[in-house]
């Protein structure tokens, strides 16, 4: 999986290489990084991590090309539009998927749950990143989620999305009889959650970017309070 993130990232970092060298210039590609390096990363990092998956199983393989071919997607044609927050509520779901199918080759009955939560979560990181790059997208003519929805009303979505998040997992774990410690854990994320929620919309432009990554942060540590609380205690 790290193999794979790290090949969308390089890819990603190509196409966005134009409106780094105005915007973000701090990037690697702009600094320097030759583009030829970045094709060679996004290859080399492809090929190993398909390589790697397949020696486990056909299944997890078919999730990991799957991961991929989203990924490539958003780099390549979902970004910087309106519809950038499908490939995340695709994707997101994905990674829980090919780590239990990967480590125990089957999923719980759980996962009917988490997979439409982790949707919704990846739909509401998704707005909460398009609004961290709300006023360089403009600037840029670039018609994103969040430039359809406005500053407030795209904070308004996020956070109505990552609300029902946090309620949907702290019930799931409360009926299937988490600990304390797990439920206790949970709620910590869905505070720090709260905290990226809190700071989102208090944030200008230079903050936004930094109360997405809280978002991200909590949701997984939230994810993994899950995980424990709930899937950990079904054998598949």
């Amino acid at each position: 999986m790290t193999a794979l993130q790290v090949s969308i990232g390089a890819l990603n970092d190509i196409v966005d290489a134009p409106t780094d060298a105005v915007g973000n210039p701090a990037k690697p590609i702009p600094t320097g990084l030759s583009p030829s390096i970045a094709w060679a990363v996004t290859i080399g990092g492809a090929g190993i991590g398909l390589a790697l998956v397949a020696a486990i199983g056909f299944a997890v393989t078919m999730v990991a090309a799957a991961g991929l071919a989203v990924g490539y997607a958003y780099d390549l044609r979902f970004k910087g539009t309106i519809w950038s927050w499908v490939p995340f509520a695709v994707g997101i779901p994905l990674v829980p998927v090919f780590g239990w199918l990967g480590g125990a080759g089957r999923l719980p009955d759980a996962f009917a749950v988490l997979v439409p939560m982790a949707v919704l979560a990846g739909a509401g990181i998704a707005v909460a990143n398009a609004r961290a790059d709300l006023d360089r997208d403009r600037a840029a003519g670039v018609d994103s989620v969040a430039a359809q929805l406005g500053d407030r009303r795209a904070w308004a979505v996020n956070a109505a999305l990552l609300a029902v998040v946090i309620a949907i997992a702290l019930g799931s774990m409360w009926g299937r009889s988490a600990s304390t410690v797990e439920l206790a854990a949970a709620i910590g994320a869905g505070a720090v959650i709260g905290l990226g929620m809190i700071a989102g919309s208090r944030s200008g432009p230079r903050g936004r970017p930094f109360a997405w990554e809280i978002e991200a942060i909590g949701l997984g540590l939230l994810g993994a309070a899950w995980l424990a609380g709930v899937a950990g205690r079904v054998h598949p």
